[in-house]
């Protein structure tokens, strides 16, 4: 495999690996009320729309699965990677030897082969803190784009920062609750760095209660920020597309009114 010329390895640049190592065990409970099935469906016919034809898929940051298994169900091939081995197990547990699963950080990603999409969702770029980590990630969707490929990945809004990203949110079961606590402020600026903790207490098989943690660093990137790092990676903004909360897309992105942005991205032309 051919490996990016970007390393980002110190330990500064870990928090997400931190993060999801952490949460994995809790990231389905997190996460079970959102429809997969049909967000995917969305996202995919945007991505028609915009010119994908085939089927390969690479689910970059891909979690436990959840965002590409109804892809697998639509008939994809599906290849997926994750920067946290447990979420990367996780996810193959319920792959099986349906789809190829690997350990990759996004931000120094290798070509692992030529797709016809390429997705990163659920605001996994908002994880890159920094401008260089941002084209970095992009240039690795970049690598992996089969010639005619698109590539689909939603960022969080400033709406999302000033509402879920300052705010608490409980999810309480008998055997596990997690406390979401973000620690934005109402009045979130704009290409700011917004900070929120993950808390779960889970009752053990001896009826004790254990406690565990993570926190969780995104960056806000402007539209424009984004749009600049796709050029530099050799990548173009098709469409800028806003998300709902209830999963559904308007035709224009504002962001103080959709809880995401959604882009479709295509490889720029080759200058003349």
């Amino acid at each position: 495999m051919a490996e990016s010329p970007h390393a980002f390895a110190g330990t500064a640049d870990q928090h997400a690996l931190a993060a999801y190592e952490a949460f994995a065990p809790h990231y389905d409970a997190f996460t079970a009320h959102h429809d997969y099935a049909a967000w995917t469906t969305t996202l995919e016919s945007l991505a028609r729309a915009h010119g994908l034809q085939g089927r390969r898929l690479l689910d970059v940051a891909c979690g436990t699965g959840k965002s590409f298994l109804p892809f697998l169900d639509r008939g994809y091939e599906v290849t997926a990677c994750d920067l946290s081995p447990q979420m990367v197990a996780l996810a193959a547990a319920k792959a099986g030897d349906r789809a190829r699963l690997e350990v990759h950080d996004m931000r120094a990603l290798p070509v692992v082969g030529a797709f016809d999409l390429v997705c990163c969702l659920d605001d996994s770029v908002n994880y890159a803190l920094g401008a260089d980590e941002l084209e970095a990630t992009f240039a690795g969707f970049a690598r992996n784009l089969a010639p005619g490929g698109v590539v689909v990945f939603d960022a969080n809004s400033l709406f999302a920062y000033r509402t879920f990203f300052a705010s608490m949110t409980v999810l309480a079961g008998d055997d596990r609750v997690l406390i979401w606590e973000g620690h934005a402020r109402r009045d979130f600026a704009a290409g700011a760095l917004a900070q929120a903790t993950l808390e779960a207490l889970e009752r053990g098989p001896d009826g004790n209660w254990r406690r565990g943690r993570s926190t969780h660093h995104q960056r806000h990137h402007p539209r424009a920020t984004v749009e600049a790092a796709l050029r530099r990676a050799g990548l173009r903004a098709v469409a800028v597309h806003g998300m709902r909360l209830d999963g559904s897309t308007t035709d224009d992105f504002d962001e103080l009114g959709n809880s995401k942005a959604v882009y479709v991205a295509r490889a720029s032309a080759p200058e003349q």
